[in-house]
Formats: structure tokens, C-alpha cells, sequence
């Protein structure tokens, strides 16, 4: 077996290793909407490309997809110094609770007491 013939069946394990790579970097994002963005973004770039067969273009979207994944490693690390509330949809009910219906009020702690 020749290294092209090597490369080429190891093809499919690279490409489905930088899609899970993809989609667990964007899953770093602090903010949601980066985070659901990221998610969208990088399953609809692989389905549009899920029927490429020519060796010379899968190459070239792989390369493209890793540098991708190397921006996102960036802007992950650069979202994580600004912290931020999470969003209801987060599941992120933060604040104290009053009154007798279990409602949420969202006060942010000043640091002045």
C-alpha cells in the first residue's frame, strides 16, 4: 500500500476529527449565541461539502477547516475573559428570588455592601 492510498483511507477519520473539533471548540464560547453560531456554522460548511469526492478539494477544504479550528481556539480564549451573565434559555436563572411565585428578579451584586 502506497502513502497516497494510506492518506486517502485515512481521509474520512480526518474529516470527521476536525467536524468533532470544530463543534468542541465553539462549545467554548462563553456567550451563547457565539456558541449556537459556531455550532450552526460549522454543520452547514460540512453539509454543503458532504458530496465532495476530488482528493485536490478536500485537501484544500481541510486546510481551510484548520485554520477554522485555529481562529476559533483564539476567539474562545478571548471570549472567556469577559464573563457574562447566562441567558434564560441557558438555563441560567441567576438573581434573588422574591415574592411567592418563584419569580427572578435579576440584581447584579455592585460589590458596595
Amino acid at each position: 500500500m502506497s502513502l497516497a492510498q494510506a492518506t486517502k483511507g485515512d481521509m474520512p477519520y480526518q474529516v470527521r476529527s476536525l467536524y468533532r473539533s470544530l463543534l468542541r471548540q465553539g462549545g467554548q464560547f462563553a456567550s451563547y449565541n457565539f456558541r449556537e453560531y459556531a455550532k450552526r456554522r460549522t454543520r452547514d460548511a460540512f453539509r454543503d461539502y458532504q458530496k465532495e469526492s476530488e482528493e485536490r478539494r478536500i485537501q484544500e477544504l481541510m486546510q481551510k477547516g484548520l485554520k477554522e479550528l485555529q481562529m476559533l481556539k483564539r476567539q474562545t480564549v478571548i471570549s472567556q475573559f469577559y464573563q457574562i451573565d447566562r441567558l434564560v434559555v441557558e438555563g441560567g436563572k441567576e438573581g434573588k428570588q422574591t415574592g411567592g411565585r418563584n419569580d427572578i428578579i435579576r440584581q447584579k451584586d455592585q460589590g458596595w455592601d
